[in-house]
């Protein structure tokens, strides 16, 4: 035992897995342009860029989810062709995707042994898988009942089904794409002692994430993609912030600062002591107050569970109220559907944008015209001019890089398509605009482009309300931070707060 211990130990750090001179094209537009990447055993590789940048292509080729127009994989050095994921996934190698793949009508057991069902001979084993679900979910220190919908899960929960599912898979090379999107500070915290110990069995990691001081935790070597191209490679030791950022976008991260020269106009926005129950009884928003004026950035800065997504869903309409009235311009549109609540003037871009916020099926321009049907729409008839201004003034107002309207939706970067849910919203006209953690999944570069773009609108006497698990967003475009914790405001701090205090209100712990 002790001899393979140190056999195991002595291989740690080789290459596993390398791409050599992949490129893949679609028709014109080049993805990757001759990328060399290696995958080493034992250790987390983590590769940096901005969306666009190729990283999510390079994956689905590493995965065997689709072929490089050009170059070779090299799998224990010898060189390979993965008929299809399966085929991958056989050899060892699987993939936790940016956005989950779960079917939300079946339990957490059938998610996670969905196509690879354990077999008897009189059928699936239902009771064995279970029982290694609930040893995973334990191992990931959540406590969910494998039989519960997928459906009924948080977000965050949802992420972790995900992860479960690759670490069902027992897999030597294990590909985490955005892996922490959806989780907690305390949830990461697992998932890295979960990667720590898959290491220290000697699994291959690759590791993809925006949040870049939280990935430097984890990472043994770095790569930076840009336009396709590997731009840098280093070793942990060799690697900074600011060596990330400089070889991703060229110049140094920057939200901004909230706009200033004008004053903001009257209440937009009032909330009075509005209660939101969840189904289990317990309330997840407690007799809660907030107004919010024309032209003002309010941020509300909570941890998992703090009430934020539920206080932004029961004002947007989407679930009801126990208790309280939300006011549209003094007007009470607390009875109001959401459709009304649009048509009024206030809208809310959902934190899940590939299950909220787009259609897969339709095209860039039909889902940002989706919201303002009615502005060209006349009884039974549409106006297809109408339409086309509508989509061409969004694409260029919020900066959407696309081929045309006509492209399909999966076609863009995840920053891309959060600007189209985005500037969906805007192309209605609101009063105001609900953002439920806008960055979530994106790279600084549309980060930065996302804020800049409501900072805009606030100028033009928008009022914008944000939530977000990020204290670095915080301290960018707010004129103000509403801190939450357990369902309650317990602090409000003016712009130039240090994070150090809205941490402290929030019930996190603060790293000296």
């Amino acid at each position: 035992m002790a001899a393979s211990a140190s056999s195991a130990e002595a291989r740690k750090g080789e290459v596993v897995l390398s791409a050599r001179n992949v490129a893949k094209s679609y028709g014109s537009v080049h993805a990757l342009k001759g990328v060399n990447f290696d995958i080493h055993r034992g250790q987390v590789t983590t590769l940096f860029g901005e969306n666009g940048a190729g990283k999510s292509t390079l994956m689905r080729i590493l995965s065997g989810v689709t072929p490089p127009t050009s170059g070779e994989i090299v799998l224990d050095g010898e060189p390979v062709v993965f008929a299809s994921a399966n085929d991958a996934r056989d050899r060892g190698i699987s993939i936790i995707h940016q956005e989950l793949s779960l079917a939300p009508n079946l339990s957490v057991r059938d998610n996670i042994f969905m196509g690879r069902e354990i077999q008897t001979a009189t059928g699936v084993d239902f009771e064995k898988e279970a029982e290694i679900a609930r040893a995973l979910l334990t191992e990931l220190e959540e406590d969910i009942d494998p039989l519960t919908p997928v459906e009924e899960l948080r977000l965050g929960q949802q992420q972790i089904v995900e992860i479960a599912r690759a670490l069902s898979m027992k897999s030597r090379i294990l590909i985490m794409d955005e892996p922490t999107s959806a989780l907690s500070a305390s949830e990461v915290e697992v998932l890295f002692k979960v990667i720590r110990d898959l290491t220290n069995r000697g699994v291959a990691i690759v590791y993809i994430s925006h949040h870049l001081e939280e990935a430097l935790q984890i990472t043994d070597h770095a790569v930076v993609l840009r336009d396709g191209a590997m731009t840098a490679y280093a070793e942990r030791r060799e690697i900074d912030l600011e060596w990330i950022v400089r070889h991703m976008v060229g110049e140094n991260y920057d939200l901004g600062s909230p706009p200033s020269g004008y004053a903001f106009g009257d209440v937009a926005l009032s909330v009075r002591d509005v209660s939101v129950t969840l189904p289990t009884g317990a309330d997840a928003v407690e007799r809660l107050s907030l107004d919010v004026r024309a032209g003002e950035i309010v941020c509300i800065y909570g941890l998992m569970g703090a009430g934020r997504t539920e206080l932004l869903e029961a004002v947007a309409g989407r679930t009801s109220v126990s208790g309280g009235h939300v006011l549209l311009r003094g007007e009470d549109i607390s009875d109001l559907s959401i459709a009304e609540r649009i048509q009024a003037g206030l809208v809310l871009v959902p934190e899940d944008r590939q299950r909220d916020g787009l259609v897969q099926t339709m095209s860039v321009g039909e889902n940002l015209s989706l919201a303002s049907i009615k502005a060209f729409t006349r009884r039974l008839f549409t106006s297809t001019r109408v339409e086309k201004d509508i989509v061409a003034d969004s694409i260029r107002r919020v900066h959407v890089k696309t081929a045309g309207g006509a492209a399909p939706i999966g076609s863009l970067s995840g920053g891309n398509q959060q600007k189209v849910v985005i500037g969906k919203m805007l192309a209605t006209h609101p009063k105001v605009v609900l953002l439920d953690e806008p960055s979530r999944g994106i790279d600084i570069g549309a980060k930065s482009e996302v804020f800049k773009l409501l900072a805009e609108r606030a100028r033009e006497g928008l009022a914008v309300v944000f939530s977000t698990s990020e204290v670095s967003e915080c301290l960018g475009v707010a004129h103000r931070i509403i801190v939450m914790s357990k369902g309650r405001i317990s602090a409000e701090f003016p712009a130039g707060v240090t994070k150090e205090k809205i941490m402290a209100a929030s019930g996190e712990a603060v790293v000296a």
